[in-house]
């Protein structure tokens, strides 16, 4: 089945991506954009994705209409990194015996995580864990693997989407591949 750009959210380059013939500003992984991806590399998995839900903590971000599942973070929410671990690429509580990432920030860009269906059905350790689309820090610096976008930005295309909607994560891709897919993408 090809999807159409209405369905789609294409990571053009490593600092850009489309939405609804709109081109948004982003940053991905240091490890670049790999299709074998591993914990830990730094890298943007290749591949097409689902989109699973969006978290939020109510005390920053007030509920907004989107067609996923809206899930409310709590202090003590986290996600399990830990690839000898159970609950590996999943939502958890802390305390939590294995390793994870607070998802509760002192920053703000966990504000707003939309849950990228990636090595979740059911995950595998250790092809990677906890990439979101989620805000970009101030100094717009390459991620851990996640895609990152100004606030307004994420917004924008979380206000759009529906239930349907995938990420593709072209593989190896650098500023001449962007520019062919751009290209392709709008005839």
């Amino acid at each position: 089945m090809t999807m159409t750009t209405k369905e789609q959210i294409v990571l053009t380059s490593l600092t850009t991506l489309e939405w609804n013939s709109r081109i948004y500003d982003c940053c991905t992984g240091k490890g670049g954009v790999r299709t074998k991806k591993v914990e830990g590399d730094g890298a943007t998995p290749a591949g097409t994705f689902p989109l699973r839900q969006v978290l939020y903590r109510p005390d920053r971000i007030h509920p907004f209409a989107c067609d996923l599942s809206m899930v409310s973070l709590s202090p003590d929410d986290g996600w399990c990194d830990d690839p000898t671990n159970s609950a590996y690429n999943c939502l958890i509580k802390r305390p939590y015996p294995g390793h994870h990432e607070a998802l509760w920030r002192e920053d703000n860009i966990y504000d707003i995580i939309l849950v990228i269906g990636y090595n979740d059905s059911p995950p595998v350790a250790p092809k990677g864990s906890a990439i979101f689309i989620h805000i970009m820090n101030e100094q717009a610096t390459p991620t851990d693997g996640c895609i990152a976008l100004s606030r307004g930005d994420l917004m924008d295309i979380l206000e759009e989407l529906s239930p349907t909607t995938h990420l593709m994560i072209p593989d190896n891709l650098d500023e001449t591949t962007a520019s062919s897919l751009t290209q392709e993408h709008h005839i």
